[in-house]
């Protein structure tokens, strides 16, 4: 690209540096010490989430300067802003969790708002967090402008008593407590001691599947995510984040060139492969909304189903983000699933090269530790499975990694509660039976609303010990780092009439994760019946302000608990206006 002045006549920032009508405009940016060159070079914007919340967004603000260094070496203006973040590792476990998911659509908003309101002609977003990640990638789609997506990275692993430790030891730690297996001092140095540095949670939760998802969609420069956030070497990334993103823009390649049916796929395969999180079913679905591709939660288990699992990965398994980053990272794990037919290699990446031409640049194998062979997986399917039936028409989602397959199949009498809040403090009593699957409903988009994570009372669950003994199903979400037999997403949810709002104290469920049946031995006349009888949604306590807002658009978890009606319905592309 040439330095200096170059034709805006098709890119965004025309309108507010070009021509004579536009000198009001330039004043501004002379205000903020740029130069006529640099108001006449694309503008890019560099987004953020960072804040001062939690660790996973604490370094992006730094990191967001290398980006801008690279954008600036590759004849581009960089604009830097922030948008909102709810950490989960904070929201977890009361009212705050509720904000989480509804945070997601306003960072894609925000972000969209910040880019059509200033004109800016590309955008690399930085993201720690559950959600941001999802929320920064859905508004590159939406906006359909040259996009290069860059995780914050993971936090390094704490150690105690010779053993890597993460935030899910500690909410485990809650349970072994409660059950009188760990004292007070205990419990004090490890809360200490699980979270060392900046960075986002360490095992395989949401945020790390979602760093893996950047780079298998293509939105992300291949192994960006994996360097640890305390590592100076992030830099490196950043500045090529910016470099890469300016030759978009020149080649005119844009987010929905790169995220499509195909590269969506790509995504799936990344989750299941390695154990993720759930929550990928609610996010891929939403990706795809803001492109227009028809790709549901179904679609997503179609894929997980055939998906081998081979990468070693917590909760599920014994290692952590940093591992896999030193054993060669998502691109290693690419071509283990490109070596049984699994990749589609023909996608477009943010390099300006295909999948298939990225992954011919790597060298390095399968460690046989954190990532085994695709010919020799954990196991022959992947570590997270879809499920359907007469409880779940609009499907539900359960993690399977590290759950032996004689365990997959389970069938108790229901234990029904209202809330979240009433089943952890049953679960704190130990006021339930082993061999109960325990309901929590009211919990999902619209009847939470915002469809609260349960890792207090699965983590509480499994610090008893009881992990195993017991299943949890819920119309709302599960932590990235829950563990035992959890199954979520369950739709319709209870707030619309959804069979799991009609169950009652006692009725058998089953829930078979082999053959994908989520059931309740109830006919379809005493199901039809209920409903008849039934009084309604639970009121809620949100009657005005953003999560009523939230409430009143948001739709079924199906479809990514979405809040408008996506690229299928709109009347322009922002980057054409």
């Amino acid at each position: 690209m040439l330095k200096g002045k170059m034709d805006k006549s098709k890119l965004p920032s025309r309108y507010v540096t070009e021509g004579p009508s536009r000198a009001p405009h330039r004043s501004y940016f002379y205000a903020m010490g740029l130069s006529e060159e640099e108001i006449n070079q694309p503008f890019v914007g560099v987004a953020t989430c960072w804040n001062e919340a939690a660790p996973c967004n604490i370094a992006l603000s730094r990191q967001a300067q290398s980006v801008k260094m690279g954008v600036k070496q590759a004849n581009g203006t960089p604009r830097e802003f922030t948008t909102i973040t709810v950490t989960d590792g904070i929201a977890m476990g009361h009212e705050g969790m509720r904000s989480s998911l509804a945070s997601r659509d306003a960072i894609t908003d925000t972000v969209e708002l910040t880019m059509r309101g200033h004109c800016y002609d590309a955008l690399v977003g930085l993201a720690g967090c559950d959600k941001s990640l999802p929320g920064m990638m859905m508004a590159m789609v939406r906006l359909n402008v040259p996009s290069v997506f860059i995780y914050g990275g993971s936090i390094l692993p704490g150690r105690l008593n010779g053993k890597d430790v993460t935030v899910q030891d500690v909410f485990e730690a809650v349970g072994q407590h409660q059950a009188g297996n760990m004292s007070d001092e205990a419990l004090a140095v490890l809360e200490r001691v699980a979270c060392p540095s900046a960075g986002a949670c360490g095992g395989q939760f949401t945020a790390n599947t979602m760093a893996c998802v950047s780079e298998a969609i293509g939105l992300a420069l291949p192994n960006s995510s994996g360097a640890p956030a305390p590592y100076e070497s992030r830099d490196q990334y950043g500045v090529a984040s910016g470099q890469a993103v300016m030759n978009l823009l020149e080649k005119n390649i844009r987010a929905r060139d790169i995220v499509t049916r195909k590269s969506l796929e790509n995504a799936a395969r990344i989750v299941a492969c390695t154990g993720g999180s759930t929550n990928a079913g609610l996010h891929l679905p939403a990706i795809a909304h803001e492109a227009g591709i028809d790709f549901d939660l179904f679609d997503v288990c179609d894929i997980f189903k055939d998906t081998p699992y081979f990468v070693d990965m917590k909760p599920g398994g014994q290692y952590v983000a940093k591992d896999l980053y030193e054993a060669g990272g998502v691109p290693v794990v690419m071509n283990e699933l490109r070596k049984a037919g699994l990749i589609h290699e023909d996608c477009m990446t943010a390099t300006g090269r295909t999948m298939g031409e990225e992954l011919d640049l790597i060298t390095r194998k399968a460690d046989g530790k954190v990532i085994h062979e695709v010919a020799t997986p954990l196991t022959e399917t992947g570590g997270v499975v879809g499920l359907k039936g007469n409880l779940a028409p609009e499907g539900a989602i359960v993690k399977v990694a590290g759950i032996a397959p004689e365990n997959q199949v389970f069938t108790g009498p229901a234990r029904v509660f209202e809330c979240e809040e009433d089943a952890f403090e049953a679960v704190k009593a130990r006021d339930y039976k082993e061999g109960e699957v325990l309901v929590i409903r009211n919990e999902g988009p619209r009847g939470g609303p915002g469809m609260r994570e349960m890792l207090a009372t699965t983590s509480a669950l499994s610090g008893q010990g009881m992990g195993k003994k017991v299943a949890l199903i819920t119309d709302g979400r599960f932590s990235g780092a829950t563990r035992g037999f959890c199954v979520g997403h369950v739709g319709p949810e209870a707030a619309v009439a959804g069979p799991i709002g009609l169950l009652k104290d006692g009725d058998m469920i089953t829930i078979n994760a082999i053959t994908g049946e989520l059931s309740v031995a109830l006919s379809e006349d005493e199901l039809a019946a209920r409903k008849a009888d039934w009084k309604g949604p639970r009121p809620t306590i949100y009657a005005s302000g953003a999560l009523w807002k939230y409430a009143q658009l948001v739709g079924e978890a199906r479809y990514g608990a979405v809040t408008h009606p996506g690229a299928k319905e709109e009347a322009h592309v922002y980057m054409d206006i």
